[in-house]
């Protein structure tokens, strides 16, 4: 009973929390431990809010939703492995540096797997003579200076992704060698119903203006404003520039920003949905008269249209009639009034 309660309390909150976040950042917890937890927790107090739960029950709140909120589809995808929710007011930003803060190091763990390569460093390891079969069991070269094991020279000991054994897990813990660290990890957000990669964060304004400067590719003379160019002062190629502003109003529409470019493009949309609403509802509007009529009385708009159909043939044969070269009269001797027989 007590097991159910908690389910629906788990439930009710997590559809709270998007129900009063407009963002929300998936992050993965391995190797977490509880008090690293507790200190993030108290970190985001003051604008966000940090949810942990068992995938199946995320999903689970997911699904049932999905009917008023079908923009929840777009995270299930996302739901795998040992990960958790941060709901927040702030920017994305802000909080991936604020999960930087709280990272820790930690000690290599046995069948986990490495975060980076693992290099020993050469020189005196502070063991006695007694270690030396240790060291000679992973092929480390080694000798006894001072009365202690010396590495000879640095040792590639683990390579990034690699599985870690139990053997390079002593030798780290012998050399008091700490490589890893761990912390909650950005790995997707989720922000009005849309899910992107957490490397958008890394774009900055001089990257804006370098990708506008290529989309824009070989048109010259165009100043850009902060919204699309708008003069030109220099030659230009026209189809350069057409092709520059096709791809400015591809790119206002798709981010749902308005400008000049895409404005023409957003009514003309707009005007073919409310033609395909009113195809199924009984209010006509005068853009869609033409549409109903052809489609309650196709054979008169058939009809209509075959002489045009007819006459098209016709009037290519008789475009390419008249652009062929008149044929050359056959010339004829002309003797100018005069006969070589006279």
């Amino acid at each position: 009973m007590v097991k159910k309660e908690n389910k629906a309390v788990f439930f009710e909150r997590l559809l709270g929390l998007f129900d009063n976040y407009e963002r929300m950042l998936i992050v993965s917890a391995d190797n977490v431990g509880s008090k690293q937890l507790q200190g993030l927790r108290k970190a985001f107090r003051k604008n966000s809010e940090m949810i942990m739960g068992k995938n199946t029950m995320i999903r689970k709140v997911l699904r049932d939703n999905m009917e008023e909120k079908p923009e929840l589809e777009s995270l299930l995808e996302h739901i795998e492995g040992n990960i958790g929710f941060i709901f927040t007011k702030a920017d994305a930003t802000d909080i991936r540096e604020l999960l930087r803060t709280h990272v820790v190091p930690a000690a290599a763990k046995a069948g986990t797997f490495a975060q980076c390569d693992v290099n020993i460093p050469p020189g005196p390891t502070g063991m006695d003579p007694s270690m030396t079969s240790f060291f000679q069991a992973l092929n480390i070269p080694t000798k006894i200076s001072r009365g202690q094991i010396e590495i000879q020279h640095e040792v590639a000991l683990l390579k990034e992704g690699q599985k870690v054994g139990s053997s390079e897990v002593a030798l780290l813990q012998k050399l008091s060698i700490r490589p890893f660290s761990y912390g909650l990890g950005l790995v997707q957000i989720y922000e009005k119903g849309n899910v992107f990669s957490p490397k958008v964060l890394d774009i900055k304004d001089e990257d804006m203006i370098e990708s506008i400067k290529a989309v824009l590719g070989n048109v010259q003379g165009l100043s850009i404003g902060a919204d699309y160019p708008t003069q030109l002062s220099e030659p230009y190629h026209i189809a350069n520039v057409k092709s520059a502003l096709e791809d400015i109003a591809a790119i206002s529409l798709e981010i749902g920003y308005p400008t000049e470019t895409s404005v023409p493009h957003s009514i003309k949309n707009g005007l073919e949905d409310i033609i395909s609403i009113s195809l199924e509802i009984d209010y006509t509007p005068k853009e869609a008269e033409t549409i109903k009529e052809m489609l309650a009385n196709p054979e008169a708009f058939a009809a209509a249209a075959a002489p045009a159909a007819a006459a098209a043939p016709a009037a290519e044969a008789s475009a390419a009639e008249a652009e062929k070269p008149a044929e050359e009269e056959e010339e004829e001797d002309d003797d100018m009034g005069f006969s070589l027989f006279d």
